[in-house]
């Protein structure tokens, strides 16, 4: 396999510290940023793609990555959820609030193709 994509986003949640929330809403940033026109142009199914999804947050076990995995709209996804993003504590009205701030890498790899094209150089 070959990676053809790495896109990178964060995400936040303000103030319901919800880590699925916060990693959701990087994941759909990362793709937001993506616009990948390669697969049509050269006939390749969106299905041999294999997609592998980073999440960094301060706690990982409080994301949902089914739910990661289920907000990834083609090709076969991985999803890990590490230590990182980061736990914002501010006051709010005299009350502590914790902003949670998530990072993520969508990185997607297709098998190898070089068999199957040609690379000519223009005029």
């Amino acid at each position: 396999m070959k990676r053809l994509i790495l896109e990178i986003g964060s995400g936040s949640d303000l103030y319901g510290m919800d880590y699925t929330k916060a990693a959701l809403r990087a994941l759909d940033n990362a793709l937001r940023h993506s616009s990948i026109t390669l697969f049509r142009s050269l006939d390749i199914d969106h299905s041999v793609m294999q997609v592998h999804v980073t999440i960094g947050v301060q706690d990982p076990d409080q994301v949902d990555s089914d739910a990661i995995r289920a907000a990834i709209p083609r090709g076969t996804p991985n999803v890990d959820v590490v230590f990182g993003g980061q736990n914002i504590e501010t006051q709010a009205a005299g009350d502590p609030v914790t902003t949670v701030v998530a990072t993520c890498a969508v990185q997607a790899y297709v098998p190898y193709l070089g068999d199957r094209y040609d690379i000519v150089a223009g005029d």
